[in-house]
């Protein structure tokens, strides 16, 4: 004849491996969630980083406008021609110029693929943490139903 207790047992493992299975589930879920928006917030910061070198690159442009219009004024204010040295130098700002500017449109891709590498790199380790707490979820379910049997056998 069996204990009137080992039924009750035998529930208390159930239900203890129920909630551990929603838990774990649970932490899964949450798992993933976080990893997709450290994921997103990586991506924005790869949006923000590719405005600002935009920013970047329209105030080298504008100073070195700037810069050009200075040299024609000092050039045509001397009586000299545009040509010879003083063509040398507006071509030397210009070139200069367009030389910075790829350096920063460089440098504006290599932070954006960085930040976009992060970004899959968090997902990726997310997804794999979420399946780690998904197969924990379902090994609790299954252990404490094995504990339950062995206890009703």
């Amino acid at each position: 004849i069996m204990s009137p207790v080992v039924p009750i047992a035998a529930a208390a493992v159930g239900v203890s491996g129920f909630l551990s299975f929603k838990g774990n589930r649970a932490a899964a879920k949450a798992a993933r969630q976080t990893a997709e928006y450290n994921a997103q917030v990586k991506e924005n910061e790869a949006v923000l980083l590719q405005r600002a070198k935009i920013e970047e690159e329209n105030s080298l442009r504008q100073q070195s406008e700037r810069l050009e219009g200075t040299q024609r004024v000092a050039t045509a204010a001397s009586g000299i021609t545009m040509s010879g040295s003083p063509m040398q130098a507006l071509a030397d700002t210009y070139f200069n110029t367009e030389y910075d500017a790829l350096k920063i449109q460089y440098a504006s891709d290599i932070e954006q693929t960085r930040q976009i590498s992060a970004a899959t790199l968090i997902r990726t380790e997310g997804a794999a943490r979420s399946r780690a707490l998904n197969t924990k979820a379902y090994q609790s379910l299954l252990e404490s139903g094995s504990r339950a049997a062995t206890l009703m056998a």
